[in-house]
């Protein structure tokens, strides 16, 4: 029999299928873990190390009568109360209050050689770490660097006599911004690199791989204990390395304590803490950094006399070096330029860290039009710059609140007071300063902020770096004469050039025979880690970035 039936199979969908929004949910949720599992397995890990004593306002200490890295000599109490045999020894004090702060043993040749096969034996294993490892490594680092940022500034202002403004400015900021471009960009110059192949081999692929050295070497200056200790160790064991580190002999008490947070973070992160060494000694005992075979590269940042040591040191094993050195930046002001605008940009680049400052303003080329504006300004605003320590007593009876901390020692007093002699000699009018500051409640090593006009581009005071808080004033007619004078020096670390027509700025900055050039502004590139750092002619090679 048969049967003719139609048979509807439409069947209408009275709701979306469950299968959908269960997968999606599955999904939202691997994802949610593995975000989880990576967050936790790369967050900051937390770590303390005690803040020294001696950075507190109340601190207590034996005041040394002309201070100097030597005073223990002078005066035997000055020693640890069981000194080492046959070892030299390191004085440390704080320069704007003569304050002792310790007495350390100075590295000999063979403390410096048992570092560095240290440093050797760590990185083996280290440079088996990935990328995350050491950006997890980073990322403990800035978060602690963040939250003590003010301790940090204190034992920077203890142990060289700058401000905590120019300690927040100069270490803090500056160290952040190297940690965080590492964490969000080193991976990328680092990784491997595919290359372009010409005609003959196009069916095959080219790679360029970057490498592990080993142990690189940094030798820093004192001028800025934090940032120049951490930024070469950060970038050195980052790219996979092991570091050993010779601070300034100036900068021991503090540098130790800085190295010393970064080997309590490999430790708390797990990882070999000898990887980073920090060598202090005098520089008689340096050759043995700088001619070890060891040593893969050698950053230094210093003056130019000890750079070319350090260079021929380093021929012996034929070792890579780095140079920053010294420089006489100059600050181009173009005609028209808004002088109160910029004269606080102007006072800072120049009196900055009681100008001992790389890139710091060592001369200002002004306009005819406007050569007695500045000098005016200049001379007015110097005079009322307040010196002092960041770190006072409240019995002190001193208003704590200062403008221009202490240079490092007054050794250099005499040089810089001789150079200004001679610059008055040959027509330069010091308007304001010219000679060490007594302060009437510290003893400490100030030297008045100083200005000088009618300075001649040639004589001695505008062709050498003088590393102090001294303002030179030189006066243009035209542009091409003031590009003459920036360019007519040895050096060509950094510039400015200030002016309302930014067009014309850029064209200026251009012909400047320099490594870098801030526009409108003072050494604001330094900030800018993915920009090179570096100078010509005589202010180095090569690129500390």
């Amino acid at each position: 029999m048969d049967y003719d039936q139609d048979y509807d199979y439409d069947y209408d969908d009275e709701g979306m299928s469950f299968t959908f929004p269960l997968l999606i949910s599955f999904a939202l949720g691997i994802w949610l873990v593995y975000t989880r599992y990576h967050s936790v397995r790369n967050r900051a890990i937390p770590f303390k190390i005690r803040a020294p004593e001696a950075i507190g306002n109340d601190f207590e200490s034996t005041k040394i009568e002309d201070p100097g890295l030597d005073s223990h000599l002078r005066d035997p109490k000055l020693l640890p109360e069981i000194p080492a045999e046959g070892h030299g020894y390191i004085t440390s004090f704080d320069p704007a209050t003569s304050l002792h702060l310790g007495t350390f043993i100075a590295d000999d040749g063979a403390d410096i050689q048992s570092k560095i096969e240290q440093a050797r034996i760590a990185q083996l294993s280290w440079r088996q770490t990935t990328f995350s490892e050491r950006r997890r490594v980073i990322r403990s680092l800035n978060k602690w660097l963040v939250d003590n940022q003010e301790t940090c500034a204190r034992v920077a202002a203890r142990d060289t006599g700058k401000t905590l403004l120019d300690a927040a400015l100069g270490e803090i900021i500056v160290t952040c911004s190297k940690a965080d471009w590492l964490i969000n960009h080193g991976e990328r110059y680092l990784k491997p690199e595919s290359r372009s192949n010409n005609f003959l081999t196009f069916y095959k692929s080219a790679e360029v791989h970057f490498e592990p050295l080993g142990v690189v070497a940094a030798i820093v200056s004192w001028n800025y204990p934090l940032h120049n200790a951490w930024s070469p160790i950060m970038a050195s064991i980052f790219a996979g390395n092991g570091v050993v580190l010779k601070c300034s002999e100036h900068v021991v008490w503090s540098t130790l304590w800085f190295v010393e947070a970064i080997r309590t973070c490999l430790d708390v992160c797990g990882y070999d803490k000898e990887l980073v060494q920090l060598v202090c000694c005098y520089p008689d005992n340096a050759e043995a950094l700088t001619t070890s075979p060891t040593i893969r590269h050698i950053t230094f940042i210093g003056s130019e006399d000890v750079g070319r040591k350090v260079v021929q040191a380093a021929t012996t094993h034929l070792t890579p070096v780095t140079l920053e050195l010294g420089g006489k930046d100059p600050a181009i002001l173009l005609p028209s330029t808004d002088i109160e605008k910029y004269s606080s940009i102007l006072m800072r680049g120049v009196f900055q860290n009681a100008g001992q400052n790389c890139i710091g303003i060592e001369r200002i080329i002004v306009h005819s039009s406007q050569y007695e504006q500045v000098l005016q300004m200049f001379t007015q605003r110097a005079a009322e710059i307040r010196l002092g320590s960041a770190l006072l007593k409240p019995t002190d009876g001193v208003i704590p609140t200062v403008d221009c901390g202490s240079m490092l020692s007054s050794n250099r007093f005499q040089h810089i007071v001789r150079v200004l002699e001679t610059a008055q000699n040959h027509g330069a009018i010091v308007e304001q300063g010219g000679s060490p500051h007594k302060h009437t409640f510290l003893d400490g090593a100030y030297f008045e902020p100083t200005v000088v006009g009618n300075v001649d581009p040639q004589s001695e005071i505008a062709q050498f770096e003088l590393f102090a808080p001294v303002a030179l004033i030189l006066k243009y007619d035209t542009i091409e004469e003031a590009i003459d004078i920036a360019n007519g020096t040895r050096y060509g670390l950094g510039a400015s050039v200030f002016g309302p027509d930014q067009e014309q700025c850029v064209k200026i900055a251009q012909q400047l025979q320099c490594g870098m050039v801030s526009i409108n502004d003072f050494a604001v590139y330094y900030l800018n880690q993915d920009l090179p750092f570096g100078g010509t002619k005589m202010s180095g090679y090569g690129n500390c970035h």
